[in-house]
């Protein structure tokens, strides 16, 4: 199990380094949601699933999604649809799915049980993470969720057209 987690750490570092190396925003874009995957298969490969699967949905899913829609809210005009279908090669999507594949590989091993855990055979489940977030760390996931409140209303209000302003 222990060269999972450094095959996946290879990929991770692989494609984060190609995230900042790309010029292209859609090549990095991929190649970031590839290093989050990476990262998810990590949390696989150390016994945390619940973890791995919120790294999954919450990064590689939502946030990525956002990205997708900045990028494409940026690219508007003719310009920007020939530049579109010059990114959309399969030359592009190459290495991020050669990646991909690699992390897949990695997963289906780790959750097939073939190896153990590098601490046992503990895995922390999603009530554990609830009882310690909400037990010794309570102050901590209020101010968190303060934080995130005040984020929200600083976004409205920065979001704000200059005609609701009144």
């Amino acid at each position: 199990m222990q060269y999972v987690f450094y095959i996946a750490a290879l990929v991770a570092i692989l494609s984060t380094v190609r995230v900042v190396t790309n010029a292209n925003p859609i090549h990095a874009l991929l190649n970031l949601i590839v290093s989050l995957l990476a990262v998810a298969v990590i949390f696989f490969s150390l016994g945390a699933p619940f973890a791995g699967i919120l790294e999954i949905i919450v990064y590689a899913g939502a946030i990525m999604v956002l990205f997708v829609f900045v990028i494409m809210m940026l690219n508007l005009g003719d310009a920007g649809v020939a530049q579109e279908r010059a990114w959309l090669s399969p030359r592009a999507w190459l290495f991020p799915a050669l990646l991909a594949l690699v992390l897949f590989g990695l997963l289906l091993y780790v959750l097939t049980g073939m190896g153990t855990h590098p601490a046992g055979e503990v895995t922390i489940d999603a009530k554990q993470v609830g009882i310690t977030l909400f037990g010794p760390y309570l102050l901590a996931v209020e101010l968190a969720s303060f934080l995130l409140l005040a984020a929200l209303v600083t976004a409205y209000h920065l979001g704000r057209s200059d005609d609701q302003q009144q």
